[in-house]
């Protein structure tokens, strides 16, 4: 089978290995789509925690079932998308219920070679049906579940103010998904191209560009003075992360879904005076994945509005690095297999 390797930070090339032979309590998949998404970019420009090289990159997949294992209620030839967080079942977190932060993790495409290829051999119990979704709609299912879990991290409720900070394909996620909580959002980022989208797209009640206003002075104003109970931060980056703390209303909740390589710095006395909530959200659980499914079925989320960019597994590596160029416009691409 072809496959697409990261061999260094800057660098894909295309090999050829064996099609994986079955091992007990695994499936296997031909892969259909492949999202990109930001861990493959940061992974790709050399910026990625918890990654070594070389490494196949892919964890947001759609596939058909080639060979179920011992996966129940299972059959072949379904679409079927997975969750890619392989975990060991028997750490602190897995006891807990928590797979998503399981001390031992192997994330697919991250820390184990993942579905930029014809196909790919996953944990069986994993599986997630597609009940009838497209394979383009399974693709974005694990993305979407990242935000709709850093959403219950944060218990949104109804009618309280969001403020989510970065508009890339995991920051809309939330959006979509504090709006489906009830929730009233305000989306904040410096691509106003991007700003435009939530406006446009995903219909966010109030959007804020950091680097043409004061973004104090504009929470207070949308929020009458108080400021939002709850902060999420999908950027990533550590100015906008560190800097996020001042925007918390008092008795507040952030959470930190991005993930930077550096230290988080914050003013003890903002941070105690509010009485603030800090938490970080990792991946996604089944919950959060038939979640998604169910808006997406309930057509309370349309994915088909991520989707701005579309190739052939074959085109991959010649489009891969534009694909970093804000200029471009990309929100999501679809690799077709």
């Amino acid at each position: 089978m072809k496959i697409l390797t990261c061999t260094t930070p800057g660098q894909l090339d295309y090999g050829t290995a064996d099609v994986p032979q079955l091992k007990p309590g695994n499936a296997l998949l031909k892969i259909k789509r492949i999202g990109i998404c930001g861990t493959d970019l940061h992974a790709f420009e050399g910026t990625q925690p918890f990654f070594s090289y070389p490494r196949i990159l892919g964890h947001e997949l759609a596939a058909e079932l080639i060979e179920a294992g011992d996966a129940k209620g299972f059959e072949k030839g379904e679409a079927v998308t997975f969750i890619p967080y392989f975990n060991c079942g028997h750490c602190i977190a897995c006891r807990s219920g928590k797979p998503n932060c399981c001390v031992n993790i192997q994330v697919c495409g991250v820390h184990t070679d993942g579905g930029m290829a014809e196909y790919l051999q996953v944990p069986s119990h994993l599986l997630v049906h597609g009940e009838g979704l497209s394979f383009d709609e399974l693709a974005l299912v694990e993305p979407l579940a990242i935000g709709a879990h850093g959403v219950r991290r944060a218990d949104v409720k109804p009618d309280e103010f969001v403020l989510v900070i970065g508009a890339g394909p995991i920051g809309l996620g939330i959006m979509e998904f504090a709006r489906i909580a009830g929730a009233k959002v305000i989306a904040a980022d410096v691509n106003e191209q991007r700003l435009n989208f939530c406006r446009e797209n995903l219909k966010v009640d109030y959007t804020i560009n950091v680097k043409n206003e004061d973004v104090s002075e504009r929470l207070k104003e949308i929020t009458n003075g108080d400021m939002p109970t709850v902060v999420i931060d999908a950027t990533g980056n550590q100015k906008a992360i560190n800097g996020a703390f001042l925007y918390l209303a008092h008795g507040g909740r952030y959470v930190l879904v991005g993930l930077q390589r550096d230290e988080l710095i914050v003013s003890h006395p903002e941070f105690h005076k509010r009485e603030s909530t800090l938490m970080s959200s990792r991946n996604a659980t089944r919950e959060d994945f038939e979640h998604v499914i169910r808006s997406m079925k309930n057509g309370l989320v349309n994915p088909q509005t991520y989707i701005t960019h579309r190739v052939t597994f074959d085109e991959v590596k010649d489009q891969f690095e534009s694909w970093l160029n804000p200029a471009k416009g990309v929100i999501k691409a679809i690799v077709e297999v």
